[in-house]
């Protein structure tokens, strides 16, 4: 789906804006057309419903933006060893095969199915995320013949060049809320 599709502004939008929406256009239906050909018309509502019931699936079952913040504040206190655990518990919770890597550019390789990703995430705490890593990312990435790479930014900003040059090259920068949601399907560490 094209990211500034009608629908897919839907899905990030509110729930009950695509109800609303949907309920306009089942009145404007009753309203401006003939009895008979109203409700045929209005059918036209019902993916717009549909997309509503998706978005509002998605929004009860999304963490609580307290549980999201907690989370990057505790990654943000973890030494790399017990970050890179979380991640890889994280992604094996979500039924993917992970392998740590001991290479310069990239820590870890994600597999599922014949998909294989790599995941560069050492850098997590930088102040800035330029270019480089992401170049350097990318070089492994065809090197090993993986699918795509995934950029991992907890801190810090990430410039705009190199937010253009993951664009450009199917990487993927895994930040903020996504991050977050992600570290926190990993089973909490025991105590």
């Amino acid at each position: 789906m094209a990211p500034n599709s009608g629908f897919a502004i839907l899905l990030r939008s509110p729930w009950w804006v695509s109800f609303a929406i949907a309920a306009v256009i089942v009145l404007l239906c009753g309203a401006l057309l003939p009895a008979h050909l109203a409700s045929f018309a209005a059918v036209g509502a019902l993916p717009v419903a549909v997309i509503g019931c998706i978005a509002g699936w998605r929004q009860w079952r999304a963490p609580s933006a307290a549980r999201v913040q907690a989370a990057l504040q505790q990654a943000a206190a973890m030494p790399w060893r017990q970050f890179a655990q979380r991640l890889e518990d994280a992604w094996r919770a979500e039924g993917h095969e992970v392998q740590r890597m001991n290479g310069p550019h990239c820590d870890l390789r994600i597999t599922r199915g014949e998909q294989t990703l790599l995941v560069a995430a050492r850098r997590y705490k930088a102040a800035t995320h330029g270019v480089e890593p992401l170049r350097e990312l990318q070089a492994e990435v065809q090197r090993q013949g993986a699918r795509a790479g995934v950029y991992v930014a907890l801190q810090g900003a990430v410039s705009e060049q190199a937010r253009g040059f993951a664009r450009d090259n199917a990487l993927a920068l895994l930040e903020g809320d996504a991050l977050a949601t992600l570290l926190l399907k990993a089973t909490p560490p025991k105590t």
